[in-house]
């Protein structure tokens, strides 16, 4: 073979071996994630930046788990919401690592998709802002995300699964808080007892059916009962996007949304949280003040306390509440309890995956 063919075949050959060194090199593209989207709910929000894939969902449920981000390796966000109670805190307020305790209770994580803004306040307005926050805050995770990165760019595990979620081994706080936020993007839930009353796979009794007729209907003066929740709590979701001032405080030592907007009429208003898994939810209220369902019904049917900001839907504040009688107590708590998912509770999808 004359010398100019050889020496063509092995450019050849050297081009083909470059090729698929750097196929090797290049990362296949991320799986995306199919979001089964229940029955009646609305599309969810998910940023054009942040779409969900299989591999980011997956990263960001390792990480959510994960204790390297906290100071001393000892707390991860699942400290502070724990799957069996909604994604929340059983205690009152819960404690950083230091010891130090908040002055909020902590927020359900559930159904964020659908949420417009975050923490009690609205402070942060996308999931992805949020997470940035309990990292960096002394009386929680207590640490500095520059350290977080390093502890994370020495684990092998996880540059591989940064690699096949974002297509890069730099890991930084921005991928951080994209991948635990497609993970919680994921945390729907939708297959309560009501929700399969409405799909029509269950009968609900007749003190649960007594308590969704009361749920949904507005009290009429000297006339008809009614817990008017639906206006705050709206179906599917039973939550709104709003700030509302519900007749806890005629003053305010936590300010609120006020605290944010510093607008007036915006003080004593906190975030409108869901009802879903409300049985579990507990403590309740944005700093914890009731213990029981039990309390928080007393508080809407004869506590309300009158305020400037005091949110309108809270029509029947003068009379202290919408003044249920104990029967009707009985059969609104035994409809709240109809949303409970507890599928959703024990979902493994959405559990530690670490090795104990």
């Amino acid at each position: 073979m004359p010398a100019k063919y050889i020496y063509r075949l092995l450019i050849i050959l050297m081009v083909l071996y470059s090729c698929k060194r750097d196929a090797q090199l290049e990362p296949d593209k991320p799986t995306p994630y199919v979001l089964e989207l229940p029955q009646g709910f609305p599309q969810p929000v998910i940023p054009p930046d942040n779409p969900l894939t299989v591999e980011g969902v997956e990263l960001g449920r390792h990480l959510f788990y994960e204790k390297m981000l906290s100071d001393d390796n000892t707390m991860s966000c699942a400290t502070c919401h724990q799957q069996q109670f909604n994604f929340s805190d059983p205690q009152r307020f819960s404690k950083g690592i230091t010891g130090a305790e908040g002055t909020r209770n902590s927020m359900v994580l559930t159904n964020l998709a659908y949420q417009t803004s975050f923490f009690w306040d609205g402070r942060a307005q996308s999931l992805e802002q949020q997470i940035f926050e309990p990292v960096r805050n002394p009386i929680e995770m207590n640490t500095t995300w520059h350290e977080v990165e390093r502890k994370l760019n020495e684990s092998p595990k996880y540059r591989k699964m940064f690699f096949q979620a974002f297509g890069t081994y730099n890991i930084d706080s921005v991928l951080v808080s994209k991948a635990i936020a497609q993970f919680l993007r994921t945390l729907i839930s939708a297959n309560s007892k009501f929700d399969k009353y409405l799909r029509g796979e269950v009968v609900l009794t007749q003190q649960e059916f007594s308590g969704m007729e009361l749920f949904m209907r507005d009290k009429q003066p000297n006339f008809m009962s009614g817990a008017d929740c639906f206006h705050c709590h709206n179906k599917p979701l039973f939550m709104s996007n709003f700030f509302s001032n519900n007749g806890l405080d005629a003053t305010f030592s936590d300010l609120g949304r006020g605290g944010v907007t510093g607008n007036a009429a915006d003080m004593g208003r906190f975030r409108i949280p869901t009802l879903r898994n409300i049985e579990v939810s507990g403590p309740y209220m944005h700093d914890g003040r009731f213990n029981t369902l039990d309390e928080v019904i007393n508080h809407y049917s004869e506590g309300l306390v009158n305020s400037a900001t005091i949110d309108p839907l809270m029509k029947f504040v003068n009379d202290g509440g919408v003044l249920l009688t104990n029967p009707e107590k009985a059969q609104l708590k035994a409809f709240l309890l109809t949303l409970t998912d507890h599928e959703f509770l024990t979902n493994p999808k959405f559990s530690n995956p670490h090795p104990n």
